[in-house]
């Protein structure tokens, strides 16, 4: 098996500021998987929240290459090595566990979902994501929307109120909340909820730190809205102590380890009742893609962070009117635009 991986810049059309930190371009990592003339992609969105870069994905997924050597194995006996050899570096692990499936779809010549032994859908309806900014560039975002049935709006600046005020001037489309742990008194976060209930929001993810444990069971008990854990879950064991804290989880590739990974935190939050959102980070359509084969299992679709790019360079499954449009290809079903868009190294450490 030959082994690739190229940096990817991915430059977003607007600033995106969150409640900690706003960036104008986001640096992932793609890895290629070359065997008997069949290709894997997969991809690494690195989070800064586990100490990762692009530039310690490089060097995990290289210490990784170096675990799988040459061997022609099962993906499973490959992940299971690799797991037990790498606890942590969640994004590299997702980046290969990605590029192994998409080679076992295309080597049986079906879709992800369908070796799952999940069922298709027709169009999901996406929320778009409008990040913190001045009154003036929320309501342009909004208005170039549209074609949305739903927005999520990243809240936690001081202005919460103005800024739904803004948007509701425009439409009344269903709104999602996102905090990512902006409020950190609980007190102030009830009154934001009460008052959120009554704009027409749906749902609101991540409205104190995640370390605040005692005051989310407190912030439960009383809000009239459903609470979606996001930064309080990271793999399928953290999902057995979220359920007096939230309603909900916010599964995220990136943040699990792999498609797997994640579908066993989809059917754990599912024993226990919660709903379940699935989440990206910044990436392009390849990790999309890679999410979108689980989407039969949720009940919230926050998979639009291509959607935001200047250009995407993977191509395979378009949105189109606001509803992703899963494509019934073999593998992951992307593929890169142009290779021009990489420049791939060969791994060291393989054979």
């Amino acid at each position: 098996m030959d082994i690739w991986v190229s940096p990817l810049r991915l430059e977003l059309a607007y600033e995106f500021r969150i409640s900690r930190w706003s960036y104008r371009h986001r640096d992932n990592v793609v890895i290629r998987l070359e065997q008997d003339g069949l290709i894997g992609y997969g991809e690494a969105a690195p989070n800064a929240r586990y100490d990762e870069s692009a530039e310690s994905c490089n060097a995990a997924l290289a210490r990784l290459v170096a675990v799988i050597g040459d061997r022609v194995e099962p993906y499973r006996h490959i992940m299971h090595r690799v797991n037990a050899a790498f606890p942590g570096e969640f994004a590299a692990k997702t980046a290969l566990d990605m590029a192994l499936l998409d080679l076992l779809g295309k080597r049986l010549g079906a879709p992800l979902y369908e070796i799952l032994g999940l069922e298709p859908r027709g169009p999901m309806p996406i929320s778009l994501t409008i990040g913190i900014d001045k009154f003036e560039m929320v309501a342009e975002k909004v208005r170039e929307a549209a074609p949305f049935s739903v927005l999520k709006m990243k809240l936690g600046s001081g202005t919460d109120r103005e800024l739904i005020r803004t948007v509701r001037r425009i439409t009344s489309v269903p709104i999602r909340v996102d905090a990512n742990e902006g409020w950190a008194d609980r007190e102030h976060a009830a009154r934001e909820l009460d008052w959120l209930a009554k704009q027409g929001i749906e749902l609101v993810e991540q409205p104190m730190p995640a370390l605040n444990r005692e005051d989310m069971v407190w912030l439960k008990a009383r809000s009239p809205l459903p609470l979606i854990a996001d930064e309080s879950l990271a793999g399928p064991e953290d999902v057995y102590h979220l359920g007096d804290q939230f309603h909900g989880v916010n599964v995220k590739l990136m943040k699990s380890g792999g498609i797997l990974s994640a579908l066993r935190t989809v059917e754990s939050a599912k024993s226990l009742g919660m709903s379940i959102m699935l989440g990206c980070m910044i990436e392009s359509g390849l990790a999309i893609g890679a999410a979108a084969q689980l989407a039969s299992l949720v009940d919230y679709l926050d998979l639009d962070s291509n959607v935001l790019l200047r250009r995407d360079p993977f191509e395979g499954h378009p949105v189109e009117d606001g509803c992703l449009m899963v494509q019934n290809r073999p593998g992951l079903g992307v593929q890169p635009k142009s290779d021009q868009d990489f420049k791939w190294m060969r791994l060291e450490g393989q054979a």
